[in-house]
């Protein structure tokens, strides 16, 4: 099952898994736009789908284009329908805003397998779980001083400055920053 699934979502000419394979019930038709869904397959889960050289590559690839101090993008920017600036209501309606959502907006939670794949491609060694905590946790924690007193929202722009968005109290976002600092990151 573990090659079946690498050899059908590998993506060799970008360097990580594909978003979908059979995309529109589509028999060998694929979506290479790329998602922090990859990286499930790497961290935030017990057991890791993807190891070695892979994991790493994708690893690389969503820090460099994903990661911001406020969680990982939806999308890439560089991607076709990347949406740097959430919609709030009164600049659009529903679908505008669903759009958004999906499609650049940063969700803080994504932080938590993330950096659980950061340090597991570092052999979970205290120098990189001490690097993660510094470089992804803490910015995540430092926000709880300013939007949403003692919490962290629930979204944020894709595009800088990451204004914080959505719900200012988001149990999810605060759940995995949580599981980080005492599950993933402890010595």
């Amino acid at each position: 099952a573990l090659k079946t699934f690498r050899d059908r979502f590998w993506n060799a000419k970008r360097g990580c898994l594909f978003d979908v394979v059979d995309a529109a019930h589509e028999r060998g038709a694929v979506s290479d736009l790329l998602r922090p869904n990859q990286l499930l397959a790497i961290g935030g889960l017990t057991n890791q789908l993807l190891t070695g050289a892979h994991a790493r590559a994708v690893v690389d690839l969503c820090e460099r284009e994903l990661v911001t101090p406020m969680g990982l993008r939806t999308l890439g920017p560089g991607e076709p329908g990347y949406t740097g600036h959430y919609i709030d209501a009164h600049a659009g309606g529903p679908r505008e805003r669903d759009n958004a959502y999906h499609n650049g907006t940063v969700w803080p939670w994504l932080m938590g397998p993330f950096a659980e794949a950061w340090v597991r491609v570092r052999h979970n060694t205290h120098k990189a779980r001490r690097e993660a905590r510094d470089r992804f946790l803490q910015p995540l924690l430092d926000s709880t001083t300013s939007h949403g007193l003692g919490h962290i929202a629930e979204i944020a722009d894709g595009d800088e400055p990451h204004t914080p968005r959505g719900c200012p109290f988001q149990a999810w976002s605060v759940g995995e920053a949580l599981r980080l600092e005492r599950v993933v990151l402890t010595d």
